[in-house]
């Protein structure tokens, strides 16, 4: 897949084994699994984090093929998923950290670049919630809001 922003192309990386089944090593039961999951959740952690803590800290190799569903469709059955997903999240948090950079280095111009390329994202995956339902229809992005949200 080529980059969003860039005449470049995408990157290999490594991914898991396509498998149907749950590993023989794997000892964790459904009951303990979502145990862990709220508690991890309600400790404050994202729900990247949240897999990446079961898998090295409690031996999951993958949520689905235990629960049947990934963490964030755990955590949408269980209606404690945040408001503003991760992603929107963490791409308005960027935004904010390049503008306060900018705002204290005015001729930085391939972070002005920076900003605008970041926000056209969060603008483009605000654009995507709304159409799928995951964020109300009335929800738009700007700086402010963001900046409440955020901190």
């Amino acid at each position: 897949m080529a980059k969003m922003h860039s005449r470049k192309k995408g990157s290999s990386r490594s991914r898991p084994p396509v498998v149907a089944k749950i590993p023989a090593w794997s000892d964790v039961s459904n009951e303990e699994l979502e145990k862990t999951i709220m508690k991890l959740h309600e400790s404050g952690m994202p729900p990247s984090r949240i897999g990446l803590t079961l898998r090295d800290q409690y031996g999951v190799p993958s949520t689905k093929l235990v629960l049947g569903k990934n963490i964030t469709g755990f955590l949408k059955e269980n209606k404690v998923l945040p408001d503003i997903p991760e992603d929107l999240t963490n791409l308005m948090r960027k935004a904010l950290h390049v503008r306060k950079h900018i705002k204290t280095n005015k001729k930085d111009v391939h972070n002005k670049r920076s900003l605008h390329l970041t926000e056209n994202k969060v603008r483009r995956l605000v654009k995507y919630y709304h159409d799928s339902g995951r964020l109300a229809p009335d929800w738009t992005y700007s700086p402010e809001t963001a900046e409440i949200l955020i901190s």
